[in-house]
């Protein structure tokens, strides 16, 4: 369905993990050359540059090749489809993902993926809702129509057929604008029967969370050089820039600028230091998506993000939004502890690649699938990096010390040490907070990567349980990333629960290395070992 989560918060609390930034010397961020064993089934992805995905998706997004794909796959004479995303695997097949339409108007809940074989004909389809996409009239009753909210950036209601749960219905989106009260941006987005006025779904659009840095050490940043002034400008990523809000809460910022290219000194005092950590950790994930997925960019087509840094006054969060196609990040608790580390820039930048994949539903299970995605491969980014100042680790926001004792935001390998976060699947778990449903995921994938019981990675000692007292072996984070990459964005849709993301991700794993392979039973066993059968 149309994008749930256009702006995304790292936590449910205060958002997580703090600034990476002081003094820096120009150069060109990287994160390390992935180590990798080759999926050997032919169904990794092609690595495409972005003038080559863009050319796919331009292709599948013609009148004809969509109007023929409706047909092939059976869709009424009122459906339409929409291009979101194409994958092209080194076997030949092609995954397009499509938004759908009925009578020209938006079906939110009605996206699918197309899995076409070499020859080009489709294989199968994966519906994030299998309900007939049909309404009877697209004329709504007139005193049913929402007002628009006041709250400035507010959105006028728009006619959309909602198709997310149950029966497809006609309804109306209304968007709320303006701050919450601890001055996050405010994106509720309300749903509303098109003939009767009752609210059918409501959803918050926001989803929380050489120089020195503050956790990462002296780093190298890609840095632009104009009229003798240098600014975070990196032309070797899409032209990424980070730029200062000056504690303002709008979503434009100022460019910084430097005389020297040394940037920071490691310090919150020194302005500059948050935006080190920002562009440095921006830097590292797109190298990751890059190098390790073969994705250029969040979109695949080559095109930048920006990172904003210094929001608002004492902002405890850090957030993706997809209106500006940005980052942004608070200075933390007395303004002294920007949420700029390595794993949170990773997880907000993530959001963005989510949304334009999958586009998971930022309520219920597929919620808490969302931020796990975004917990997932910030963890690949962390081992990616191989920074000895911010030594990768399967937690969440430890850096910052949000609790004040030293314990990080969030674990993967017993999420339930947080006191919030689900260990296990189990009934009503679509009814905790997406922060805290994620940990069944992010504990799937950790035992996944690792394993369960006793273990012990870069220095640090873990015990993951089991909901049945069983035994699993860890295939290794390399592995079990190109595994969640290819279930999110070819098998996953905006409606995905658990059980729905077992049966992807199984697909995944034979696609990448073959039925019955070891990869293929240990994430069985994954699943199982977190109560999803």
């Amino acid at each position: 369905m149309r994008t749930l989560s256009k702006k995304h918060r790292i936590s449910a609390l205060a958002a997580t993990a703090a600034l990476v930034a002081a003094g820096v010397t120009a150069g060109t961020a990287g994160a390390s050359a992935p180590k990798q064993q080759g999926p050997d089934a032919g169904g990794a992805p092609v690595a495409l540059s972005a003038a080559q995905h863009t050319k796919l998706v331009k292709a599948a997004d013609t009148e004809a090749a969509k109007a023929a794909t409706a047909k092939e796959i059976g869709l009424g004479a009122k459906e339409g489809l929409e291009v979101k995303d194409v994958v092209k695997n080194e076997d030949g097949t092609v995954h397009t993902r499509y938004a759908r339409t009925f009578d020209g108007l938006p079906v939110l809940g009605g996206d699918l993926i197309v899995h076409e074989s070499k020859s080009g004909k489709a294989e199968r389809v994966t519906k994030a809702t299998e309900a007939e996409v049909k309404v009877a009239g697209t004329t709504a009753a007139a005193s049913k129509k929402p007002a628009t909210p006041k709250a400035k950036g507010s959105e006028a209601p728009r006619k959309v057929v909602w198709a997310a749960h149950g029966k497809p219905v006609l309804a109306w989106e209304t968007v709320t604008g303006g701050l919450q009260k601890d001055g996050t941006p405010n994106e509720l987005h309300t749903i509303t029967d098109a003939q009767t006025g009752k609210k059918l779904y409501e959803y918050q659009g926001i989803h929380n969370g050489t120089g020195e840095s503050m956790y990462a050490g002296s780093v190298e940043l890609g840095t632009s050089d104009a009229d003798g002034k240098f600014t975070l400008t990196d032309a070797d990523r899409g032209g990424h820039k980070t730029l200062d809000l000056e504690n303002g809460q709008g979503s434009e910022g100022k460019p910084f600028t430097d005389d020297d290219d040394k940037w920071g000194d490691g310090t919150a005092a020194d302005k500059q230091t948050a935006a080190v950590d920002a562009h440095y950790g921006a830097a590292l994930t797109w190298d990751y998506y890059k190098n390790v997925h073969k994705r250029e960019g969040i979109k695949g087509d080559g095109q930048a993000a920006t990172s904003n840094v210094h929001y608002g006054d004492n902002y405890v969060n850090a957030f993706w939004d997809d209106s500006c196609f940005c980052m942004t990040y608070g200075d933390g608790e007395n303004n002294e502890h920007p949420l700029t580390s390595i794993d949170v820039a990773a997880h907000e930048m993530t959001h963005g690649v989510t949304s334009n994949t999958a586009g998971l539903e930022y309520q219920g299970e597929s919620g808490g699938l969302n931020e796990a995605t975004s917990d997932i491969f910030a963890a690949g980014v962390e081992f990616s990096a191989e920074n000895p100042e911010d030594v990768a680790d399967y937690m969440v926001g430890e850096e910052i010390d949000i609790n004040g004792d030293g314990s990080p935001l969030r674990y993967m390998d017993e999420p339930s040490k947080d006191g919030n976060s689900l260990d296990f699947w189990e009934e009503g778990a679509g009814d905790v907070d997406v922060h805290y449903s994620s940990g069944i995921a992010n504990h799937f994938f950790f035992l996944l990567s690792v394993g369960s019981g006793e273990r012990e990675v870069n220095g640090v000692k873990y015990n993951s349980p089991t909901s049945d007292g069983s035994t699993v072996e860890g295939i290794g984070i390399e592995k079990a990333e190109q595994i969640w990459f290819k279930a999110l964005t070819e098998e996953m849709t905006s409606t995905t629960d658990y059980a729905a993301a077992r049966k992807a991700t199984v697909t995944a794993a034979t696609g990448l290395y073959g039925a019955d392979s070891p990869e293929v039973k240990t994430v069985e066993a994954a699943w199982t070992a977190v109560n999803v059968k």
